[in-house]
């Protein structure tokens, strides 16, 4: 008599086959990145249920601002007022020294650095494991954006594009204890490799000697080297340095500039060399267009003068 039930594979060759197969998988994107369609593809369909996920905190967002007095609304505008103010008077410096840059790169022959193209986005999630630090934002490929691309906020660099999906990416920070970022001392030039340590508030230096000249809060900017950030751009400053002659190198610690533990917006830059262009959202189209007129007008005046 036939069994109702019939018998199948047995469970080790279930698993035998199922291993087989995941590492198949990982050989073949690992050789030949053939899954990042699949990733992509999977990303996308995930998008929804985060911005679903935000929409109660944004909701109470909306809320509170809604029901704030006119007395601290008004006291919010003033000390806005005034640091508009204040930035106003610094970006009129600023003009001038960048004016007064390119004229002495002319006179130098030297190759002229052009501003980077530039994208606000948000972040609409956090990564919840505690050993990986990484954020999810609200741009992805059908607004240009790359896997490498720098990330940064107003206060300095926070990360780069780890993955990218249509409507969403995921930026790695600093801090994970996956990325290193290649700096240099403002001070005196310096070039060291700062690598993070699973701590937001912490970074540290690699490979650093002994009879270094490096200082206690001495600046650390981008050096513009492993083609993944620009020159320049403020990362971290220096809080210590410990040099016992028992270890091989010194150990040097610095604090970033960027508040890694409370991004809400950041900056996405875009070179003039890449591949990659912005595709703006109309409103942020217009105010770049319109703040890109802002900052011309003053050289234009300058190079009439001369």
């Amino acid at each position: 008599m036939k069994s109702l039930f019939e018998r199948g594979p047995s469970l080790r060759f279930r698993l035998i086959l199922a291993l087989t197969v995941t590492f198949g998988l990982m050989f073949i994107d690992h050789r030949l990145n053939a899954m990042q369609p699949v990733r992509l593809l999977l990303s996308s369909i995930v998008s929804p249920v985060q911005y679903l996920a935000i929409l109660p905190e944004q909701l109470l967002d909306s809320a509170s601002k809604a029901l704030q007095t006119r007395t601290s609304l008004n006291a919010e505008n003033e000390a806005m007022r005034e640091q508009l103010l204040h930035l106003q008077g610094r970006l009129q410096r600023f003009q001038f020294l960048q004016n007064e840059n390119a004229r002495l790169r002319n006179l130098l022959d030297s190759d002229v650095r052009n501003e980077s193209r530039r994208m606000v986005a948000e972040v609409v999630a956090v990564a919840s494991d505690p050993f990986s630090h990484q954020l999810v934002i609200n741009k992805g490929t059908i607004n240009g954006v790359y896997e490498g691309q720098p990330v940064l906020d107003s206060r300095g660099i926070v990360g780069q594009i780890i993955s990218v999906s249509t409507t969403t990416s995921r930026v790695v920070l600093i801090s994970d204890q996956s990325h290193s970022i290649p700096l240099r001392a403002e001070r005196n030039d310096i070039r060291v490799l700062a690598q993070g340590v699973g701590d937001l508030q912490r970074l540290e230096l690699m490979f650093i000697p002994h009879s270094t000249e490096l200082q206690e809060q001495d600046m650390l900017v981008t050096s513009g080297l492993g083609d993944t950030f620009p020159e320049g751009y403020p990362v971290a400053i220096i809080e210590s340095i410990v040099r016992d002659e028992s270890l091989p190198f010194a150990v040097v610690h610095a604090r970033p500039f960027a508040l890694l533990d409370r991004v809400r917006s950041v900056l996405l830059l875009w070179p003039d060399d890449s591949l990659e262009q912005p595709i703006y959202d109309a409103p942020e189209k217009a105010d770049s267009e319109a703040e890109t007129d802002t900052n011309d007008s003053p050289e234009e005046a300058n190079n009439a003068n001369d």
